[in-house]
């Protein structure tokens, strides 16, 4: 096969990987090479992203090779994840969001086997809301990421931790689920917040003006 097309199937491999990227070894299965072909192919797309000027580029993390944006672009990224089009949970992301946070540490598979369908896009929103993050990685192959909730999911449901969740009581497994994500929608009503009122510290806020 030709050698930028390996190059470009491997960058599209990694794009549908995400967060969890693929290990040389993973690579070397999928596309059927030797490991020294795969870190020949892994470091040349590297280059090809940098001597474009790509927003994203290819890092090595835990082991893994993964599709990351530029730290220095990051205050971009958090303009869109406080803007006001994306300070609503969706119906799939509260589900989601209410897994991670009666079930951290979890991963994305667990979460897509508890739930029943694909979460990838659920999660990414997120951490681009900062409602959940990586907290470390499990135990297993590939070693996937495990997911937890962070201060600012606590804010945003006005919880002083983690024992403040809404406790479901005595409901089955196959009820838990529904019972736990109408207690976090319950618990965004009495609240009324949306993200728009945990916009980064250093971003200025409006001065009220004084009634006259």
């Amino acid at each position: 096969m030709d050698y930028s097309k390996l190059k470009s199937i491997i960058e599209g491999l990694l794009f549908m990987a995400g967060d969890e990227g693929l290990t040389k070894r993973q690579l070397a299965d999928i596309l059927e090479l030797d490991s020294e072909l795969i870190t020949d192919l892994a470091y040349d797309l590297h280059r090809d992203l940098e001597r474009e000027g790509r927003g994203i580029q290819l890092a090595e993390v835990a082991g893994a090779y993964r599709l990351t944006t530029h730290p220095e672009h990051a205050p971009y990224f958090e303009k869109m994840a406080y803007s006001p089009t994306r300070s609503h949970l969706s119906q799939a992301a509260l589900e989601t969001l209410s897994i991670v946070a009666y079930r951290q540490p979890i991963t994305r598979i667990d979460i897509e086997e508890i739930r029943g369908v694909k979460s990838d896009r659920a999660i990414a929103s997120l951490v681009s809301k900062d409602l959940i993050e990586e907290v470390g990685r499990a135990e297993a192959i590939g070693r996937p990421i495990l997911y937890g909730t962070t201060k600012a999911f606590l804010d945003y449901f006005g919880l002083a931790s983690l024992k403040a969740l809404p406790d479901p009581g005595h409901v089955s497994i196959e009820d838990a689920l529904e019972e736990q994500t109408q207690m976090l929608f319950e618990r965004l009503d009495e609240r009324q917040l949306t993200l728009d009122e945990f916009a980064p510290m250093a971003q200025p806020q409006p001065e009220e003006e004084e009634s006259v």
